[in-house]
């Protein structure tokens, strides 16, 4: 059967967890194409605020074969911390598979992330400081470590990973005038973590294709969002992995002939955390009663770092960018119940620069910074929205609000969030 693909349309934090948690009880795989624990996807379970970092949003439904595929960079400590707290809560309900050819990150890559943004001082990218990029560093360079060597002998695991170890020792030591690492005592640590992650590591590319020719429903799941793909998005204010559908494609070794849907995730408003140009950001009240105050877990704050989100009015713009670069054939506008109470909502349609108005192309970065966004102004509604189910229940300008979406993108709005809860959806 065709695969399905749920893909972050905006700069990540659109709300792809609900989306795919909801997508993952209808398929009997779920696989996550790249990124590591940087990423963060929160479903709400009941009472319980299920974070993700790494394992893929299908876990919660049972007999789900749950991949972390090949382009990912795993960290094993976390990883086994979010196995650990789903096991606690006897949630650990679907299968797992990593795949061998995932690259591992490293305390040294943690270490690297953290030297290398200090330096940079004012010019600082805004990394999560997780230890991305100098893992994908090392992938490129074909020095990294990989899931694979989880499955050596744990003598020849150990000295690999001293040497390593000790060789990424003197870039801390000397370039950054950091402390060295222990390698012993890292090389121990990793072993333990290699005994306790081994049986669940495999090949991530013959499961999906045995399960494609079974006819099985397949799920792909992104991480981050297209703005912030490392070819095609806001560079350098980027991610270290491809997150368009190609990437994805890429990484699984899965054909794009068996692709079907890909659904793009979109707030109904926009948000970007750290560095970068943002042109409808709104740094005001309206920014202010957009992010929230902290206080519910809905509230825009990173579920990784914490860092409070920049937050704007909807940018269409990026929208039929990020439809144009991935092939979205659907949409999923999430959380349009925080849009309730205000009483008239812009939507950037096109930009002016330099005296030309665009309306499909993203500049690069340094023009991205100086673009003027042209608005149109939508009513907006006062109700609110949670208990809302069917597209007839939501207020009239809120439908209004999704076909003006619906008519600027070309593209067919498909689910419709209105709260944290699992239930919370509109299928349209």
């Amino acid at each position: 059967m065709p695969v399905t693909v749920i893909i972050g349309a905006q700069w990540g934090d659109e709300g792809k967890g609900k989306i795919t948690d909801s997508l993952a009880g209808h398929v009997d795989v779920v696989a996550r194409y790249q990124g590591g624990d940087n990423a963060g996807h929160t479903v709400v379970h009941g009472d319980w605020m299920l974070r993700l970092h790494q394992i893929p949003s299908g876990i919660l439904h049972e007999g789900v074969l749950c991949v972390l595929g090949g382009g990912m960079v795993i960290n094993p400590k976390t990883l086994i911390a979010e196995m650990d707290e789903l096991q606690t809560r006897d949630a650990f309900r679907a299968r797992m598979l990593i795949s061998g050819r995932a690259h591992v990150i490293m305390p040294y890559h943690i270490a690297l992330d953290g030297a290398s943004e200090a330096s940079r001082g004012a010019a600082a990218i805004g990394t999560t400081r997780r230890g991305i990029g100098p893992a994908y560093q090392d992938k490129a360079a074909r020095t990294g470590l990989r899931m694979y060597d989880f499955r050596l002998p744990d003598d020849k695991l150990a000295d690999k990973i001293r040497a390593a170890v000790e060789d990424k020792n003197v870039l801390l030591e000397r370039l950054y005038e950091q402390p060295g690492l222990d390698a012993e005592a890292i090389a121990a640590q990793f072993v333990g973590h290699a005994g306790r992650l081994r049986p669940y590591i495999g090949d991530d590319s013959l499961a999906l294709a045995e399960s494609l020719e079974a006819g099985k429903q397949v799920l792909f799941e992104g991480a981050q969002g297209i703005l912030l793909d490392i070819d095609h998005g806001t560079y350098p204010y980027v991610t270290s992995s491809a997150t368009v559908l190609g990437g994805g494609l890429s990484v699984l070794g899965v054909s794009p002939r068996e692709i079907k849907r890909v659904i793009g995730a979109v707030k109904a408003y926009q948000t970007r955390v750290g560095e970068g140009p943002f042109p409808t950001e709104q740094t005001g009240e309206m920014g202010a009663r957009l992010r929230g105050t902290g206080a519910n877990y809905w509230d825009e704050f990173g579920t990784t770092t914490g860092r409070p989100r920049r937050c704007g009015w909807l940018d269409l713009v990026t929208v039929r960018y990020s439809a144009r670069v991935s092939g979205l054939t659907e949409l999923a506008v999430t959380k349009l119940d925080i849009l309730s109470g205000i009483e008239e909502l812009q939507v950037c349609v096109g930009y002016r620069l330099d005296g030309k108005t665009l309306d499909r192309v993203v500049p690069p970065v340094e023009d991205l910074a100086r673009v003027e966004p042209i608005y149109e102004r939508l009513p907006g509604w006062q109700e609110p929205l949670g208990h809302s189910r069917r597209f007839r229940d939501l207020p009239v300008n809120a439908q209004g609000y999704i076909r003006f979406i619906e008519e600027r993108t070309g593209l067919p709005v498909s689910v419709i969030t209105v709260g944290p809860g699992r239930d919370q959806s509109v299928e349209r």
